[in-house]
């Protein structure tokens, strides 16, 4: 293990963390909060700062990383940042218990969404500001970032980063050198992320929050470019008004796609964009789902307590399928209390996620496609021997290699899945009522199976809120500490897609090479 060379680029992760909490050290002083708020950010500036000077002093016998150090040093990367991430939250008292403020900011980098906060009315504005900064920062990912910066090297250490931090089966640069590559990845997702808080500040501002209207919209953005969904009002994106709303889910569908699309537009090759498969079924997957909703809604009105006219039931199918299926956890009503056809798509959404290279969660859509012929050419063998396989995915012939990987994804995933749910099943709050306070009224559900299943499925595919006790009114709270540790680490192997913490933990990956 090449352990000077990974001190040196977590040192520089280090400062980059450092510096970026600059922005809600200077939220905190444009609001007035006071000392304590100032110290919070303070002092983990100041101690990230310096660990990672100190970490760049020793000089690495080789500059070469291969792809284990590669995927155990984002899995590492990411653990870090999330320990000194907390620490402001536990400082100013917004989160005191360190174990609640770790799960809040992994949840935030990890662009879930899933939150321990029981009243978002009592959290500072630099806390807001930080938890929301946090899905910009982690959409894209923090070592892409880096790689604008550090020299690019010949022997693929570049690429290994790219790859264990990049979400999808595939992953490759959209021109020949690394460096360009994640400039143009972090101008298109800059670029989208300005163009949305400029539509959102079209709009009239909140009812009784005349004030905020850049600063929300801010934090609006920040959620939706990283497809992750902290609420910072009560009722997430349900005060905002209906065109605000319209402008956040098609936004949602854009930072879904593949950003390597946009790349191809820019460039002016718009028809290959519309040639993708995994960009077609993308889009008719939202358009189905949308559909059967909005019809859920408005054939079962008895069904339905909040009472939808035709053009709300349209925008909370959409706009819900759109926070779903790119894992985003926003939302304009309470989804939890809608008819059984309309939950069980939305259950479907949050296991697909959208398309692979975007910020979004999930399985990914080029995935399900994979499964999908790789399932057809299986059945096709069986039926006959002689048949050689020809599946195609955009374009290109699918090695068996590639399909096998995608069932192994699959499978970790479910298995993992499986393994988060049977550890919350042991937790004490099994079994007690739970009180909503939502748009649909106030009722009490029972947290059980359904709960604790949602919470699995929602952290792994780093969507937020699930079902039931911890719907979208709801919150996490209630899990005890061992509970919230394994969502913490089910989130973040959802997030890089389970290999990079499976290294990271794996005592053979630490031997010296």
């Amino acid at each position: 293990m090449n352990f000077k060379k990974l001190g040196k680029i977590l040192g520089k992760i280090m400062i980059l963390e450092g510096i970026l909490m600059l922005a809600p050290l200077a939220v905190s002083l444009i609001y007035k909060e006071g000392i304590t708020n100032f110290i919070a950010f303070l002092v983990p500036i100041i101690a990230l700062v310096a660990v990672g000077f100190l970490l760049q002093i020793p000089k690495p016998n080789r500059e070469t990383l291969y792809q284990k150090e590669g995927f155990a040093l984002v899995a590492l990367v990411w653990v870090i940042m999330a320990l000194f991430g907390a620490i402001p939250f536990v400082i100013n008292g917004d989160i005191p218990n360190y174990v609640d403020a770790c799960f809040e900011i992994t949840s935030g980098f990890t662009t879930t969404g899933a939150s321990i906060i029981t009243d978002i009315t009592l959290i500072s504005r630099s806390s807001l500001f930080w938890r929301s900064f946090s899905h910009w920062i982690g959409g894209m990912g923090i070592l892409v970032f880096v790689l604008i910066f550090i020299p690019e090297s010949n022997d693929g250490s570049s690429m290994h980063l790219l790859r264990a931090e990049s979400p999808g089966p595939q992953v490759g640069k959209i021109v020949s050198k690394m460096k360009v590559t994640t400039r143009i990845l972090y101008l298109i997702y800059l670029g989208l992320t300005i163009l949305e808080i400029i539509f959102l500040m079209f709009d009239k501002p909140i009812k009784g929050y005349e004030n905020d209207q850049f600063f929300f919209s801010l934090l609006a953005a920040f959620g939706c470019a990283g497809t992750g969904g902290f609420g910072f009002i009560p009722g997430s994106m349900e005060l905002f008004n209906p065109f605000s709303q319209y402008v956040m889910a098609c936004f949602l569908i854009l930072f879904g796609c593949n950003f390597s699309l946009y790349y191809l537009i820019l460039i002016g090759k718009a028809k290959e964009v519309l040639r993708s498969e995994e960009f077609r079924t993308y889009f008719i997957i939202v358009a189905v789902a949308v559909i059967t909703v909005f019809i859920s809604l408005i054939t079962n009105t008895q069904a339905v307590p909040q009472n939808y006219t035709t053009e709300e039931a349209f925008r909370h199918s959409f706009f819900q399928v759109a926070s779903i299926i790119t894992t985003t956890g926003f939302s304009t009503s309470d989804f939890g209390a809608w008819p059984a056809l309309a939950t069980t798509v939305l259950v479907l959404t949050m296991f697909i996620g959208s398309m692979a290279g975007s910020t979004a969660g999930g399985l990914k859509i080029s995935r399900i496609v994979m499964a999908g012929k790789g399932t057809y050419i299986n059945v096709r063998k069986l039926v006959n021997p002689r048949y050689v396989p020809k599946a195609k995915f955009e374009g290109k012939t699918l090695e068996e290699k590639t399909i096998n990987d995608v069932f192994s994804f699959i499978t970790l995933y479910f298995f993992l899945m499986l393994i988060a749910l049977f550890l919350l099943s042991l937790d004490p709050i099994n079994g007690q009522a739970v009180t909503v306070v939502s748009d649909a009224g106030t009722y009490t559900v029972e947290h059980g199976f359904f709960s604790n299943f949602s919470a699995a499925l929602a952290c792994i595919s780093n969507i937020g809120p699930g079902f039931e006790a911890i719907g979208p009114y709801a919150s996490y709270a209630g899990y005890n500490l061992f509970s919230k540790i394994i969502l913490t680490l089910t989130m973040l192997l959802g997030r890089l897609e389970i290999l990079p913490v499976l290294i990271l933990f794996n005592p053979k990956t630490w031997k010296k090479i």
